[in-house]
């Protein structure tokens, strides 16, 4: 039996789940991004009486507010009431690749090196989020959308642009992995 409280749930149950998710926007005439909430948030707020991107009708993307909020919730119910003390099983090779790139504790997919409290009192680590930051939304307005976006939805609607977007995605994600971060760190 599957052990759904202190392990991810496996691709053949998740994988059916978002393929449900995306027939049921694509039924309704929607689409989903995470990256278009934070537009919506921004055009509620009144960014549009200053910028005209964020001049829109945000009350025909308000059910995004709520979907992005429902995993913002999610997220914290599963942190504080499920049980999250199971060890993520990491193979051996991804542990080594891991040490090799200067990885001390592999203690699940966050290394604390990067994702600590403690990450943000070092200048070189703190410079990194925010450039990687300002990258990443850079790279999502000139993509048109973020990896959610093209990679469920965009594919899922077999539009040429969000597969070349998600093919961009993938080759900068291997040039950080094995080209710059080993000489970054």
């Amino acid at each position: 039996m599957i052990d759904f409280i202190s392990q991810p749930w496996p691709w053949y149950v998740a994988g059916p789940l978002i393929g449900f998710n995306m027939f049921l926007l694509i039924y309704l005439g929607k689409t989903f991004g995470v990256s278009s909430t934070l537009r919506t948030m921004c055009s509620v707020m009144g960014a549009g009486k200053r910028v005209a991107f964020f001049d829109f009708d945000w009350k025909a993307q308000l059910w995004n507010i709520v979907f992005v909020t429902g995993g913002i919730i999610g997220g914290a119910i599963a942190a504080l009431y499920l049980d999250g003390t199971a060890p993520v099983i990491l193979s051996e090779a991804t542990q080594d690749s891991l040490s090799a790139l200067g990885f001390s504790s592999i203690d699940g997919l966050a290394p604390d090196q990067l994702f600590s409290t403690s990450a943000l009192t070092d200048p070189k680590s703190l410079s990194l989020l925010i450039i990687g930051g300002l990258l990443i939304g850079f790279g999502t307005r000139w993509a048109g959308g973020c990896t959610s976006g093209h990679a469920i939805t965009g594919l899922s609607n077999l539009q040429l642009p969000s597969l070349i977007a998600v093919i961009g995605f993938f080759i900068g994600g291997l040039v950080m992995t094995h080209l710059l971060y080993p000489i970054i760190f």
